[in-house]
């Protein structure tokens, strides 16, 4: 299930450090991204088992004219249409303002679960002068103080207690189907390649609702292959805000990929990969998802006889070190490989399943140690002496060794090579682990 929380709040009451408090120290973090613009970030959270997004905001201030603190409300505003709860952050040192009760305003005029949080109430008296903040009339309010983590966990266990999970019999047939996110930036062509996949076709059973009010699960049954497309595009109504797009892809990505085991991702073949892209492939690749690159509108780009090599080459070397990932020329428009699209993802799905035997293993692994041996360390040769695959979502080995902290990453690297060319992985990451023997 994705679950997403904003914290919300005026400038300098804390939010970035209950942001990092959340994510950076505890032992449970799965991942932690810098956003795209300059100070929003985006994380993964797990308390007691629950896994939630977490969308650290700037500042609000209502009505400034101040363009970067204009931007920045813009953003606000798009955290707080993504989120499934909110963390509405004040300052106890400071006391209530009027920048308070405008942002108290704004989330009361919402349906959504607020968190009123109190900050920075590290002892008696202020607890005491805080009490002014119950006249907000919210009906969670808690006291915490978020530089030491005292009071984090009521706040934590209260969002978690929101989180549910589904235990329909059509949710549980669902789980057990491949799922594929069409993900990339606005305008390259999702609504296209989902239209084009399934608008023509009477076979669909399904649209169902998706966990978040913005992904869409299509049930999709065609041909002998089975799956569920999880769309992230054009489905949100038009907000009154002026969206910054870019922001909000990697908000509608991270939801998307929460729920796929495959993420098939869209490029404009005419802009090429940028920035933006590399975010979201590196993101889905932390994230342990499977990957196929679509270069779409490939049917408007002026074509040499190497054109599609050398595209392909400049892509990949751009993604490094990550290079082993399809990439797939299409145009959703015209239809052009499409179909191809979903085989390529229904192999990546497999490889990313795969399960190698451990005799099978060290029969090929070892011999590729043998013919290149790890560098010596300070005098002591390193000894790699079995290798097993670990029983994880994402294909994960463990290598056992006398000295596991000492193998550098060009050496981790060879080794990756050597699964890659031996046990059919394309498109998936491979996580690499040295343990002591």
């Amino acid at each position: 299930m994705s679950f997403t929380v904003a914290i919300v709040g005026r400038p300098n009451v804390g939010k970035s450090t209950l942001f990092n408090r959340l994510l950076e120290q505890r032992k449970a973090i799965v991942d932690d991204v810098s956003g795209v613009t300059r100070d929003r970030q985006y994380g993964v959270a797990d308390w007691n088992g629950k896994v939630f997004n977490v969308i650290d905001t700037g500042g609000f201030v209502a009505g400034s004219d101040d363009v970067f603190e204009r931007e920045i409300a813009k953003q606000v505003l798009i955290a707080l249409d993504e989120a499934d709860a909110i963390i509405f952050m004040v300052d106890a040192a400071t006391g209530m303002t009027d920048l308070d009760d405008s942002m108290a305003n704004l989330l009361r005029r919402r349906t959504k679960p607020v968190f009123l949080t109190v900050n920075k109430v590290d002892n008696n008296e202020r607890m005491l002068e805080a009490t002014e903040f119950y006249s907000l009339g919210f009906e969670h309010i808690f006291f915490l103080a978020a530089a030491s983590g005292s009071g984090t966990g009521e706040l934590l266990d209260a969002i978690t207690d929101l989180i549910k999970e589904d235990s329909s019999e059509e949710a549980k047939e669902m789980e057990e189907l491949p799922r594929f996110a069409i993900i990339g930036q606005p305008n390259t062509g999702k609504s296209s390649l989902l239209n084009a996949l399934t608008g023509q076709e009477r076979t669909i059973v399904s649209d169902i609702a998706g966990t978040t009010r913005d992904t869409i699960h299509t049930h999709y049954n065609l041909f002998q292959k089975e799956f569920v497309l999880i769309d992230t595009a054009g489905i949100r109504r038009k907000s009154k805000v002026n969206e910054d797009l870019e922001f909000y892809s990697v908000i509608r990505a991270i939801k998307a990929m929460d729920e796929a085991d495959v993420c098939l991702l869209l490029i404009d073949a005419a802009k090429g990969i940028t920035a933006q892209d590399i975010n979201i492939f590196a993101l889905a690749a932390r994230k342990g998802k499977g990957i196929v690159l679509l270069v779409n509108k490939w049917d408007l780009v002026e074509k040499e006889t190497n054109t599609a090599k050398d595209y392909e080459k400049e892509l990949k070397q751009k993604l490094a070190p990550f290079t082993d990932v399809p990439v797939l020329f299409v145009s959703a428009k015209e239809k052009t490989r499409i179909f191809k699209a979903i085989e390529t993802a229904l192999e990546v799905y497999a490889n990313r399943q795969r399960r190698v035997a451990t005799s099978k293993l060290n029969d090929i692994i070892l011999k590729a140690i043998e013919a290149y041996h790890p560098p010596v360390v300070r005098g002591h040769p390193i000894k790699i002496k079995f290798v097993t695959q670990l029983p994880t979502t994402v294909p994960s080995f463990a290598f056992y060794c006398n000295f596991p902290d000492d193998v550098k990453q060009p050496y981790k690297n060879y080794l990756e090579n050597k699964l890659r060319e031996n046990f059919d992985l394309q498109g998936v990451p491979v996580r690499l682990f040295f343990r002591k023997k």
